[in-house]
């Protein structure tokens, strides 16, 4: 799945094409929007929240979209073939006279008041991407952290209602510079904050990131430290990578770890 830095780029791309100019051709295939027209609308921009996208219009309307595992964004330019948008996988297009947005295999998608955005996100924590993560979302994902307790903190950070944005990538990634075995009980981890600080700063280095990647694919166990890179020799001290898994079925997801740098706690005896 996609996570925020990756949405965080999708956003800025979907600006770049669509942001302040008048949609001329609109088609939600979606049973809940189907029969939504924003022909005639003028694009106010896209912002990124953890996992989501919010395209918000002149009219005081939000289009709401997620990812989920197999959902992107393209951009084509306007009569080209790739503007078709004929495949049965788009969900939605949104087109100006220059540049065609093209939604594929989205996995939620609403268009609500832009006063009423809080429905579809309010439950979520901080967006670690942020400008005010710092100072303000900070202090709220440490108090949300820590009602977690002796949940392990690879599932903490999964979780979107502690801190939204983090996937298995930077999961797994920023627990391995941490050197914090990932089932470790939440509250025995000793910096939290520092935690999610590494994890953002690796955030903002991909946003930053000039890899035309919308999907997230390029990171996969090529530049991750530990993500994706099962069997292979740590980076750090050359031991195998080894998996394990994060929370319970359906809804397991890998957690990837290196065995001697990020070894458990050592239980003691009396």
């Amino acid at each position: 799945m996609p996570e925020g830095d990756i949405l965080a780029r999708t956003a800025r791309r979907l600006d770049e094409a669509l942001a302040g100019r008048e949609v001329v051709r609109s088609d939600i295939r979606w049973p809940t929007a189907a029969t939504v027209d924003l022909v005639g609308r003028t694009v106010l921009g896209t912002a990124s929240y953890g996992k989501h996208l919010l395209t918000r219009f002149d009219d005081d309307r939000t289009l709401h979209t997620h990812l989920r595992m197999d959902g992107s964004w393209r951009v084509a330019r306007t009569g080209s073939p790739g503007a078709r948008a004929a495949s049965p996988a788009v969900r939605v297009v949104l087109a100006n006279a220059t540049w065609t947005g093209v939604g594929e295999l989205i996995g939620m998608l609403d268009v609500v008041p832009t006063r009423d955005e809080h429905t579809l996100i309010g439950h979520l924590g901080p967006d670690l991407l942020a400008p005010d993560f710092d100072t303000v979302g900070l202090p709220e994902a440490l108090r949300r952290y820590a009602a977690r307790g002796a949940t392990p903190v690879c599932e903490v950070l999964l979780d979107q209602t502690v801190v939204a944005g983090i996937g298995t990538i930077y999961m797994a990634d920023s627990l391995f510079l941490e050197r914090i075995w990932p089932w470790t009980p939440a509250a025995e981890v000793p910096h939290p904050g520092r935690l999610l600080r590494v994890a953002r700063a690796m955030m903002q280095r991909s946003v930053g990131s000039s890899s035309p990647s919308t999907t997230g694919e390029v990171y996969r166990g090529r530049t991750t430290w530990v993500h994706g890179r099962l069997r292979e020799p740590c980076r750090r001290c050359g031991a195998p990578v080894r998996r394990g898994l994060a929370g319970h079925p359906p809804m397991e997801r890998p957690a990837y770890f290196c065995g001697v740098c990020q070894a458990p706690p050592t239980a003691t005896t009396g």
